[in-house]
């Protein structure tokens, strides 16, 4: 199997990337195209679905050239798969073909529609633990069937970028996967459509796509496009996933007790329970994992973006370097908020920056944040561990503020757990990795072998006490301002 490739489709916002991998997770070659066209007013951000496809197939061509170049037969690759948005909506006639532009993620224009879908779903999203926001797929096909009635009457299928990249590899349109119809209100307990849907909306059942599970073999390479590409007609295409779930994959986390720790602009984190987690203060939700483990987690508008917020004209690595010899903990205490507003681990609207104790100098201030966001994140574990999830035992970790080593440290004694930085966790590997997973018999088993670790942070217990005494001290002050309520 050495000689095996597959092939990653990762569809974002801004582009595509196309990725070849072997299936020890090397990457070959990979390639990307710009999406231009964006629509974006008020409410509204709206992008053209046949530009999706368009530059799908013109960096898919890039990268198999590049790919042969490198003299590999294009036989050889066996497996495709893609990720894209989460809760973006694109209305298609029985022939595939778009019949509007498509509603973005974060177009969040169906307010009323999403009052609506949850007094409808009662029963469904206390069962499930979550509620329907306007910018879930759900709500959205709802505004469409209110206010664009023909386009509604005339669709074969609602369905997400994923589901469209799919339809136009195999030629078989109307089938999704499990981790893209979550925010179209399928029932991941029960394994369908819930009927209010239907019932109550209004929304024939028939015009939402078949569900799968991501990593499952939905057919072959269409003809036209193997003849186009070179590749072989025996070609798997393998079902996908949002482009969270998909660089979820990609961090190395597969068992129960792991958990993918991305922190970037803002902190996400989602762990593998062997128990499906409920909260009924909207903070969590639970995504199904192939393998019928849960993956409940939550995002926080805290991350590092503090850094570039308070820091803008710092050079962020020297700073980091300063850090690392001062002696920590601080003498801070501080929640780094840049906006106002907190969704998880707490869900608080008012909830702002707050600072304790007396501000030595910036670099101090600036180590501070580091550790604020490693209390939020702490805080975000004992949440997930308390309301049900399996107890957390290793933390992997990504985004920019993982490519810190003193933030790491921080974080890991803060945690009291060690963290695990994987070489390559991007969506467009995990896409390379949902493409293994008939290579390999499940999605498990193809990122324990394609996924490197190439550092590990372990806490060191003299500094983790410090650190528990100071993050006691952080929910203290939270609770004391409110943010903090029983669950």
């Amino acid at each position: 199997m050495k000689d095996t490739f597959v092939l990653g489709i990762d569809l974002g916002t801004q582009g595509v990337r196309a990725m070849v991998a072997n299936l020890r997770g090397e990457v070959i070659v990979e390639e990307k195209e710009d999406i231009r066209f964006s629509l974006q007013e008020g409410r509204r951000f709206e992008q053209d679905p046949r530009e999706w496809w368009e530059k799908t197939e013109r960096c898919v061509a890039k990268t198999l050239a590049a790919f042969s170049a490198l003299g590999y037969p294009l036989t050889s690759l066996r497996a495709i798969s893609c990720d894209s948005t989460s809760g973006t909506v694109v209305p298609v006639d029985a022939q595939g073909q778009p019949l509007m532009h498509a509603l973005m993620y974060n177009d969040s224009r169906a307010q009323e529609e999403a009052h609506i879908v949850n007094e409808a779903a009662q029963d469904f999203t206390e069962r499930l633990g979550y509620r329907f926001d306007p910018s879930f797929a759900l709500c959205k096909v709802l505004w469409l069937k209110r206010n664009l009635p023909e386009i509604f009457e005339k669709a074969a299928y609602f369905l997400h970028p994923t589901d469209y990249l799919v339809g136009h590899l195999t030629g078989v349109f109307g089938i999704s996967d499990i981790s893209n119809t979550l925010k179209m209100g399928y029932d991941l307990m029960e394994k369908r459509w819930p009927s209010f849907i239907e019932e109550k909306l209004g929304i024939p059942l028939q015009k939402l796509p078949k569900v799968v599970k991501s990593g499952e073999v939905i057919g072959t390479l269409s003809l036209s496009l193997a003849r186009t590409w070179g590749l072989s007609p025996q070609t798997f295409v393998v079902s996908g996933a949002t482009d969270g779930t998909a660089a979820f994959y990609a961090s190395g986390a597969t068992r129960p007790g792991d958990v993918s720790s991305t922190l970037g602009t803002t902190l996400v984190v989602r762990s593998i329970s062997e128990h499906h987690v409920k909260d009924p203060l909207g903070r969590v939700y639970c995504h199904l994992h192939p393998e019928g483990f849960w993956l409940p987690g939550g995002a926080s508008n805290t991350g590092g973006e503090c850094l570039t917020h308070f820091f803008p004209e710092a050079n962020l690595a020297e700073w980091d370097e300063r850090v690392a010899l001062l002696s920590l903990p601080t003498g801070l205490i501080v929640y780094p908020m840049v906006r106002k507003g907190e969704r998880f681990p707490f869900a608080h609207p008012e909830a702002e920056f707050f600072s304790l104790g007396e501000r030595k100098d910036d670099l101090e201030f600036y180590a501070a944040c580091l550790e604020g966001v490693g209390y939020v994140e702490r805080y975000g574990f004992e949440l997930l561990e308390r309301l049900g999830a399996t107890r957390i035992q290793r933390v992997f970790v990504s985004g920019s503020g993982a490519k810190s080593p003193i933030w790491r440290k921080i974080r890991a004694n803060i945690l009291g757990l060690p963290l695990y930085l994987p070489r390559f966790p991007d969506a467009a590997l995990g896409a390379c990795i949902m493409a293994a997973c008939p290579l390999f018999g499940g999605i498990s088993q193809a990122a324990q072998n394609m996924v490197h670790v190439v550092a590990q942070e372990e806490p060191d217990p003299a500094l983790s006490v410090l650190y528990g005494e100071k993050y006691q001290r952080f929910v203290e002050e939270c609770a004391k301002r409110g943010y903090i309520k029983s669950t």
